[in-house]
């Protein structure tokens, strides 16, 4: 056994803090030393930024409070470098740490990159910064009468659509995307949807993709320009370039090439974590607390059998539910099969509500009890499709 283990996680989100304190306590007896890296010391929960953007105010979770007990250092500053062959990170361009196990827990951002005007013009909701300069940009907007878009029907864009219409009645608020929201529930959930976006009024611009974003408009494929006075991009992701300027083995996107133990393929000390690592043989692991969470608690199992001389298993999930709030007195609940396809039962009303309240306040819960205790994430293992060996 390795006393002097050092495990160095960068990234502090959901996943990143999940896995130092998870590992903290599965080695608390073995003296392993591990450090979790990030630039700001507040946690910052990912799953509310629409209520942020919106112009309500959250909770101050700060990382050294959540670590209090854990024995984990905490460096406040951003990994700019990783040099995999001395085995090393740099932080803020200046300081190193040096590492056994390095877990890549960076996430990901949105993409306005692809979208001309979009990187000038639209906010995003990648952090309480940004989203509450729109918060104040929203407020100006709503005096004046004026006109929000939400670029993106996914999740994120249809919680922030309504967030905004509850929040600012009157207000004019589109949602476009190029495919129908909530595409991905059954008839019933996806109607219960749709009547929620209406009764809020919500305008829907469906099968519209943006072309440009400008000042005060954005501009479709087919030349039409929707009026918008204030525009949040919540469609594309991009991740850090961090691994592929090291020579990690990436893909095209800058994912992390893994096995099935999500240890990059070309430095098996380096295990990536959440949306940072590429598609599995079963499937793509989303941006999200309900398959980021069961990697991370995965991750710290696995080197902490690691660091003891021990075999693990591959990493099986799968999917079971998809919750959405729309404003903060409604919600709807699609519940899933493990590869995400629709099942018969879902959830709408103030019963969803009080789920998804529980679902976004879970992991600072699990957190908590987890410096104790081994909390489990991983409700479904994904049945026969995750015993198919990674590719």
């Amino acid at each position: 056994m390795n006393n002097s283990h050092r495990t160095v996680v960068i990234g502090a989100g959901y996943t990143g803090l999940f896995t130092a304190i998870r590992l903290a306590h599965r080695t608390r007896r073995t003296g392993v030393k591990i450090t979790l890296v990030n630039p700001s010391s507040r946690f910052v929960e990912r799953l509310r930024m629409h209520q942020i953007a919106a112009g309500q105010e959250l909770a101050d979770h700060r990382i050294p409070d959540l670590l209090a007990g854990t024995g984990v250092t905490f460096v406040q500053g951003a990994a700019t470098a990783i040099d995999p062959e001395a085995r090393q990170i740099t932080v803020d361009g200046a300081r190193t740490l040096g590492y056994d196990t390095l877990v890549y827990a960076l996430g990901s951002s949105a993409d306005t990159r692809k979208v001309p005007g979009a990187d000038t013009h639209a906010f995003t909701l990648d952090n309480p910064e940004i989203a509450g300069r729109f918060a104040v940009r929203l407020t100006e907007v709503a005096a004046a009468g004026g006109t929000v878009t939400v670029c993106g029907g996914g999740l994120t864009g249809i919680e922030a659509a309504t967030e905004i219409a509850e929040s600012h009645p009157g207000l004019d608020v589109t949602l476009i995307s190029v495919d129908e929201p909530g595409g991905m529930m059954g008839t019933k959930a996806r109607a219960y949807l749709f009547g929620a976006l209406d009764r809020l009024g919500v305008t829907l611009e469906t099968g519209a993709r943006v072309t440009k974003v400008l000042p005060d408009a954005v501009e479709l494929a087919d030349g039409r320009l929707v009026r918008s006075d204030a525009c949040l991009w919540t469609t594309g992701v991009r991740v850090s370039p961090l691994a592929a300027d090291a020579g990690i083995a990436t893909d095209d996107r800058g994912l992390i090439l893994v096995d099935a133990t999500l240890r990059s393929v070309s430095h098996p000390e380096i295990h990536a974590i959440g949306d940072a690592a590429v598609r599995l043989a079963w499937g793509q692991i989303h941006g999200t607390c309900q398959s980021g969470l069961p990697t991370a608690q995965y991750t710290a199992d696995t080197i902490a059998r690691l660091v003891r001389g021990k075999a693990v298993k591959p990493f099986r999930f799968g999917y079971f539910h998809q919750p959405v709030s729309l404003g903060r007195r409604d919600a709807v609940i699609q519940f899933t099969k493990a590869d995400e396809t629709p099942r018969r039962m879902h959830l709408t009303g103030r019963i969803a509500v009080a789920y998804k309240e529980t679902v976004s306040g879970s992991p600072l819960t699990t957190y908590r009890l987890s410096k104790r205790m081994n909390v489990t994430t991983i409700v479904s293992k994904g049945g026969h499709a995750t015993r198919r060996p990674a590719a």
